[in-house]
């Protein structure tokens, strides 16, 4: 099965909802277990909402999605206007546990099977991670 949708979403807290339901609408068309279902609804959770908050604050600011799905694995984008955090590293490091924020990515690298910043316009930030929609 090949499926795949795009999305352009405004650049606010309810877009994140909505990635969320677009994805797990996807998913319930396919054999995903359930473990790798949920692992995704929180990796674009954690991405779209990365997006929302780190986008530049221009009035043109939007959050785009694509989601492809291939057989037993789906691949996320998520991009918005603004720069790469911290050179693009994705770092497992969690902040400490007095620190408010900064466990998104690590979130992300941890339960992605990738992930990484790809390049992109040099106003723009993408990150790309994929996950299989099978236990291996």
């Amino acid at each position: 099965m090949r499926a795949s949708v795009t999305l352009s979403l405004p650049r606010e807290p309810s877009s994140v909802t909505c990635a969320r339901h677009v994805l797990t609408t996807l998913l319930s068309l396919t054999d995903a277990v359930e473990s790798c279902s949920g692992h995704l609804a929180v990796l674009i959770s954690e991405a779209c909402a990365n997006a929302v908050l780190h986008a530049d604050a221009d009035s043109d600011s939007v959050v785009d999605v694509a989601i492809v799905i291939e057989d037993d694995v789906c691949l996320i984008e998520v991009g918005n206007r603004g720069r790469t955090p911290d050179g693009g590293a994705l770092g497992a490091r969690l902040p400490g546990p007095l620190v408010v924020g900064g466990r998104g990515l690590p979130l992300i690298a941890a339960l992605a099977d990738t992930a990484a910043f790809v390049a992109g316009p040099p106003d723009r930030v993408r990150l790309r991670f994929t996950k299989r929609l099978i236990e291996v």
